[in-house]
């Protein structure tokens, strides 16, 4: 049974930083992707970053490049994404996911792939 834990969100002045957790459990396999998504109020559910777990491999999206990070600390099981210089467009719910890698081999792009979701938890800038 794969569980997904999001923490970490919060309200935050613009420019300023916050570091999200995504604790897991459940997941047998070292290869598969694992990503942070995010959702802004009457939007749709867009790519923040995502990681072969596997290698390593990153991906950020263009509007979060050199500003978000995404890593994982296996020892932990926990997968965060450090957030600096945000914005107020960077407001909304952050969820993490995981994919297997039937899924998402040939990229990780896609929210669709991902079947495992955490509850999500709220950013706020201003």
């Amino acid at each position: 049974h794969v569980q997904l834990v999001e923490s970490g969100g919060g309200s935050v002045q613009a420019g300023g930083s916050l570091r999200l957790s995504c604790t897991h459990s459940g997941y047998t396999s070292s290869r598969h992707c694992m990503g942070w998504f995010r959702q802004a109020p009457g939007k749709a559910r867009e790519r923040v970053a995502t990681m072969f777990t596997g290698d390593g491999t990153t991906y950020y999206a263009d509007s979060v490049k050199g500003r978000f990070a995404i890593s994982r600390d296996n020892a932990k099981n926990t997968l965060y994404l450090q957030m600096n210089s945000l914005k107020p467009e960077d407001t909304a719910v952050y969820s993490c996911a995981a994919a297997p890698w039937a899924s998402c081999s040939s990229s990780p792009h896609d929210p669709r792939d991902y079947i495992h979701w955490g509850q999500g938890t709220q950013v706020t800038v201003s």
